[in-house]
Formats: structure tokens, C-alpha cells, sequence
């Protein structure tokens, strides 16, 4: 059922984890999608966990996009610099038409207490996970007030609600991104825009495996990735990790024309978690 035929999406984050497979549940149900991501950041070059993905990739993932029959289009985008959103919009336009659906799925995080928390670090998870989807919103707002029609999904998590040792930044910035959530449906409800906040606990994505490595290493008990893993699933009441998908297919629901009800909600995807 291709009930988002003739729709264009923007997705943030797009090239890989979350955002890439909200990328392709918008395809599949007809919409024409832009993707974009940080791409060729050395990993960690600021001490952060971000999967960065290699110029390679956007190929690979244009591809596989494209084989859902709709218009593609991919590139680097930095959600921190004004200027280079604005490229990438200029071409998501020409590509794919002007956005109807907005997903800021971009984010990164670092495992840093507050005492000898560095600028660096703070000032880089507060701009891509907050500052970032503050600028793209405000980018793509005005023409979907205009047009009458919008739908702007926030990806943000449980560390919106509750704290968590060791990741203030993290906490802090998806905190702010919900505040920007309700503000934005308040200033879109007149206008049949829509922004709603998505909220899992743990992903099963490489942003994950990488924070949860940066866990390991710290705590230095011995432990692998993997057995780290293992153990957050244990303590899921599901006994499970979330998958992109289920981000996904919420995402897709909440763009169709019988969500437009929904907004300013925070909707959370724990398996009973409360983080």
C-alpha cells in the first residue's frame, strides 16, 4: 500500500541506523526520499560514538533506495552548519520536490561524566542532536506552512525523561529536542503540520555498538560488546533490543493522512524499558 505516493521526505541521519531504515519504510509507501548524513568524519575523532559512513556508502544506499520505484537523492549533510543544509536542501528539491515530511534521525552521543566534561564534546552532541534539528526544522517549517501539509518526526529517546549517568549531553539535548517538539506542532497545528517525538530506549544500530564499546572500555571489567549487549537485552522486560524497524514503521504510520491528529506527543518505543 503506497499511501505516501507522491510525498517528499527528508531524513537527517539517513545514511545509516535509524534514519536509513525510516528511509526505506517512506519509500516503500511511494514517498520520494533525501537522505542525507555526516559523511567521512574519522569515528571518534572528538571522542563521540557516531557511525559516520564512508562516501562509498551513498551509492550503495541510493540504490537500494531507488529500488523501491520513487526518486532518490543522497550526499553529505551536517545538521551544524547552516550553509551545507541549505546545499542539501537545494538539491532534495531539485531531486525529489519540496519536502512534505521532515525526520531529524541525526545524533550522536559520548559517555562523559559532567566533572571534566569537555566543551568539545558537549558543544558537538548539543549541535548535532538539538541545534541540528532546530535548523532543518526551521529550513523546511515555512514551506510546509505554506503548502498546508507537513509532518515533522523528531527521533529522540527515553534520556528525554530520565537521566543517565555518565551521558548529560545526551540527556540534555534530547530534553531540549522535545521542548522544540511541542513548540513547532503549537506553531504548525493551524496549518496541517504535524511534529511528533519518537522515543526508544537502546537500538540495535552501529551508534549503539559504539556507545556500548565506549562503555566497555571505560568501565575496563573485562567484558566484550557483545557480552555488554547481551546483557541490555536481558534487562529489557522484553528480553530483546529494539529494532530500526520498529522506529521505522511508526514513522511511516505517522506521516499518513489518518495521523494528522497526532502531534506534539512523545511516543516512546521501550519493550517496558524505562531507559
Amino acid at each position: 500500500m503506497r499511501t505516501l505516493s507522491g510525498r517528499s521526505a527528508v531524513i537527517t541521519g539517513g545514511l545509516t541506523g535509524q534514519g536509513l531504515a525510516i528511509a526505506h519504510a517512506l519509500a516503500r509507501e511511494g514517498a520520494n526520499v533525501a537522505v542525507g548524513s555526516y559523511v567521512n568524519e574519522m569515528a571518534g575523532r572528538s571522542g563521540d560514538a557516531a557511525a559516520y559512513p564512508d562516501p562509498a556508502e551513498i551509492a550503495e544506499v541510493r540504490k537500494a533506495l531507488e529500488s523501491h520505484g520513487g526518486k532518490v537523492f543522497a550526499g553529505h549533510l551536517d545538521v551544524r552548519d547552516s550553509a551545507v543544509i541549505e546545499a542539501f536542501v537545494a538539491g532534495a528539491e531539485r531531486a525529489c520536490g519540496p519536502a512534505d515530511i521532515l525526520v531529524n534521525a541525526a545524533g550522536t552521543t559520548a559517555e562523559q561524566p559532567v566533572s571534566g566534561h569537555s566543551d568539545e564534546l558537549w558543544l558537538k552532541i548539543i549541535d548535532t542532536n538539538l541545534n541540528g534539528a532546530f535548523r532543518m526544522t526551521r529550513r523546511l517549517l515555512p514551506g510546509m506552512i505554506e503548502r498546508g501539509l507537513g509532518r515533522i518526526i523528531n527521533i529522540g529517546s527515553t534520556a528525554a525523561t530520565v537521566g543517565w549517568k555518565d551521558n548529560p549531553a545526551y540527556c540534555a539535548s534530547k530534553s531540549g529536542l522535545l521542548g522544540l517538539t511541542r513548540c513547532v506542532a503549537l506553531e504548525g497545528a493551524a496549518h496541517g503540520v504535524t511534529c511528533v517525538m519518537i522515543s526508544p530506549t537502546w537500538v540495535e544500530t552501529e551508534l549503539m555498538r559504539r556507545n556500548v564499546a565506549q562503555v566497555v572500555a571505560r568501565e575496563g571489567k573485562g567484558r566484550t560488546t557483545e557480552q555488554a549487549m547481551a546483557e541490555i537485552a536481558a534487562q529489557n522486560p522484553q528480553q530483546r533490543i529494539i529494532q530500526p524497524e520498529e522506529i521505522a514503521a511508526l514513522a511511516a504510520f505517522l506521516c499518513r493522512e489518518e495521523a494528522r491528529g497526532i502531534t506534539m506527543e512523545n511516543i516512546q518505543i521501550t519493550g517496558g524499558a524505562l531507559w
